[in-house]
């Protein structure tokens, strides 16, 4: 019921993908969280089934997949089990550097976007910072000018995938606010390669998705040469824009699959769980809010496919891609929480696994946006009401 109007091309990889995820069970994943090991073998088997260079350019290694094909890949990494760790495995390396596919110079591309399609390098997405979450003008790391390109200095957190990565897509500060006619018109996007000489990176002990860590950078002077400024200085903020609604729609669709994830781990212990003589699942109070779930993560599934054939044809979507993260984050979690719920005191304990699918969810309702930021823009840009902030 989550794979309507699939075209056969369609469900050929996500037939592939389900056969891949086989290999890897609960348990991997469970251990993988707990002990905080990175999967390199689950990424090195997305990088053989095609999933880590599909979104690229065939002339750079890729696929040329469209965003609804990444909404379906990692829609079926997640609902294996993997959830969100195996999700952000690859996310990064599926999507990470689209500013650079769009904005970057050819050579820029062409020394990056092969390598990143093939797996030969991991790489990382730098914009949070302690002081500036969804305020992203208020930035303060510099790029300060030298003569053959920049060096930066600043504070980034939250970079998913930085133990691992060589390389980050990071925006900074070219020009110091009130320099220019607006914040965000002080912005400019590199591409800083991660040298341990200039680059402290320390993972920030986090309540889940522990198997990818997320980090804190500390930038000291590393070196930036002029050829890995992405598109025009002082256009990095309107340079990523256009990564906005795929990047939710693809999260939305990771938001899904984990979902249905702990509604498959729900279900079979209510119709398994015998109390008082007859499965729990017979109770109107598990069974109906499992209906519940399955309507909610059917209603989101949709919708990430109305959002992503929207953008794949073109269209505006920032609406839609925002519904649908919305209601997928949501259903996620109410699907994670029942299914918690109906394994009463063995929902606590990792060995179902369910427990780990909770903090996943509750993740999804914060990144990459939050609900209260997508409420401001449906408000704002749906219902034409006057701007809050």
């Amino acid at each position: 019921m989550f794979e309507l109007d699939l075209s056969d091309t369609q469900r050929d990889l996500v037939g592939a993908i389900r056969s891949v995820c086989a290999g890897y069970d609960d348990d991997y994943w469970s251990r993988h969280d707990q002990e905080h090991l990175f999967p390199d073998d689950f990424f090195d088997a997305m990088v053989k089934v095609g999933v880590v260079g599909m979104m690229a350019e065939p002339e750079y290694g890729g696929g040329g997949s469209t965003v609804e094909d990444a909404a379906l890949a990692l829609q079926e990494i997640a609902a294996s089990g993997a959830g969100i760790n195996g999700c952000s495995t690859v996310h990064l390396s599926m999507f990470g550097f689209h500013p650079v596919t769009k904005w970057g110079s050819p050579e820029l591309r062409e020394k990056y976007l092969p390598r990143i399609s093939s797996g030969e390098i991991h790489v990382s997405f730098s914009v949070t910072e302690p002081d500036a979450g969804s305020d992203t003008t208020r930035i303060t790391t510099k790029a300060v000018p030298t003569d053959d390109g920049w060096l930066l200095r600043g504070r980034k957190v939250w970079m998913t995938k930085g133990l691992q990565s060589s390389a980050a897509l990071v925006l900074a500060r070219t020009k110091a606010i009130g320099e220019t006619a607006r914040p965000v018109d002080g912005l400019s996007l590199f591409v800083a390669d991660l040298d341990p000489s200039y680059v402290d990176i320390k993972a920030i002990s986090k309540m889940g998705r522990n198997a990818v860590a997320s980090c804190e950078v500390v930038f000291d002077d590393l070196p930036i040469p002029r050829e890995n400024l992405v598109g025009e200085e002082g256009r990095g903020f309107y340079n990523l824009l256009d990564g906005l609604n795929p990047e939710r729609i693809l999260v939305a669709a990771e938001a899904v699959g984990l979902g249905i994830a702990a509604l498959r781990r729900g279900t079979d212990y209510a119709r398994e769980r015998v109390v008082f003589g007859r499965p729990i699942g017979q109770n109107q109070g598990i069974a109906h809010p499992l209906a519940d779930a399955y309507m909610q993560l059917q209603a989101a599934a949709n919708m990430v496919r109305v959002a992503a054939r929207l953008y794949d044809s073109g269209k505006p979507c920032g609406t839609e891609a925002n519904t649908a993260k919305f209601l997928a984050a949501r259903a996620a979690f109410f699907a994670a929480d029942r299914a918690l719920q109906n394994h009463g005191g063995m929902g606590y304990a990792t060995e179902y696994h369910v427990e780990r699918y909770f903090r996943e969810a509750r993740m999804l309702r914060i990144t990459p946006v939050t609900e209260e930021q997508i409420f401001n823009y449906v408000a704002e840009r749906a219902l034409k009401l006057p701007k809050s902030y």
